[in-house]
């Protein structure tokens, strides 16, 4: 059994300094907001879980369902025997690829060291002979990723990439082409434009877990911080954007107030009905998808659905 290799490229205090920051400037703004990212400590973990699960919330199902009929396909067309996953957390989506592809290594990239050990420690287990390399960083930065034997596979599954600016997209994108060598490919996974009552009832449940998922940021924060916000004194908002199509998720105070935040010496003040985002989920069409692939430098070679066409993985390749 090949031992899992672990490399830390994220420095111990890099999540501190990163949530004082993202705080102090998205609160002292206009509009006020806060990254997703801050959605998932072991709280926010477990209810994005259970959204998942909801019949509401399509894109995992839809997902699963590609990589189980077509992860065949997608081995053959990029012939890979190294995979890369940015944002692998759990790596249970993964193992369709894997058991595909037979990759001689899996390089599972993420924030999260007991997400990465647990997991890898997992897949070996399974897998005696797969090497795994965990790395412990932000895909958001540039990467320094192994020597893996290639052609190599990015995959950035989830549709995670909806969660970035366009700007920041851009500057991803860029980033992971400077990763690939020709015979390289990327496997990315978007949620496609689609009726907006559709997109709405995902991100606004019946049940209200996407409700408490939004509101536990502001749990992270009075916890870490010492913030004295007061989840109840928020509503959950959802609204689809159709000139940028995307969602956008944010807390709306429900009454004038101010919030005090001790570790950042700030008090922040909302107006009753002033909205906090929280979260933008951009959907995509297919030329959209291959427009910002072109402008990074890569081409998209391979297009796969489900069968109701609501989501997407593509596979594209160095121009």
């Amino acid at each position: 059994m090949s031992p899992l290799h672990v490399t830390r490229t994220l420095p111990e205090d890099a999540t501190e300094a990163a949530l004082r920051a993202d705080v102090r400037h998205g609160l002292t703004v206009s509009p006020k907001w806060l990254p997703p990212k801050w959605f998932y400590d072991a709280r926010g973990s477990e209810l994005f879980e259970r959204i998942t699960e909801l019949p509401e919330y399509y894109p995992t199902r839809a997902e699963r369902e590609i990589l189980v009929a077509r992860s065949g396909e997608i081995a053959a067309a990029s012939g890979a025997r190294t995979l890369i996953e940015l944002g692998s957390g759990s790596s249970e989506k993964t193992r369709y690829l894997i058991d595909a592809l037979a990759p001689s290594a899996y390089v599972p990239v993420d924030v999260s060291e007991s997400a990465l050990t647990q997991a890898g420690q997992a897949l070996i287990e399974e897998r005696p002979d797969l090497e795994v390399h965990a790395l412990i960083a932000d895909f958001t930065a540039p990467l320094a990723v192994p020597a893996t034997p290639g052609p190599r596979l990015v995959a950035f599954l989830g549709g995670t990439i909806g969660n970035l600016l366009p700007a920041e997209r851009a500057g991803f994108l860029t980033s992971v082409r400077t990763l690939l060598a020709p015979g390289d490919g990327l496997l990315l996974g978007t949620d496609l434009v689609k009726d907006e009552e559709v997109l709405v009832r995902a991100y606004d449940d019946a049940a209200g877990v996407t409700a408490a998922f939004n509101k536990n940021v502001l749990a992270v924060v009075d916890r870490e911080l010492g913030a004295d916000f007061d989840p109840d004194a928020f509503d959950h908002v959802a609204l689809w954007d159709p000139e940028r199509e995307w969602i956008e998720m944010r807390l709306r105070s429900r009454t004038a107030q101010t919030v005090k935040v001790p570790a950042l010496d700030l008090a922040v003040d909302f107006a009753a009905g002033e909205e906090l985002r929280t979260e933008v989920s951009a959907k995509f069409r297919k030329e959209k998808v291959a427009a910002e692939l072109s402008a990074a430098g890569l081409e998209l070679t391979r297009w796969w659905t489900d069968a109701e066409d609501r989501y997407a993985l593509s596979l594209s390749v160095v121009r």
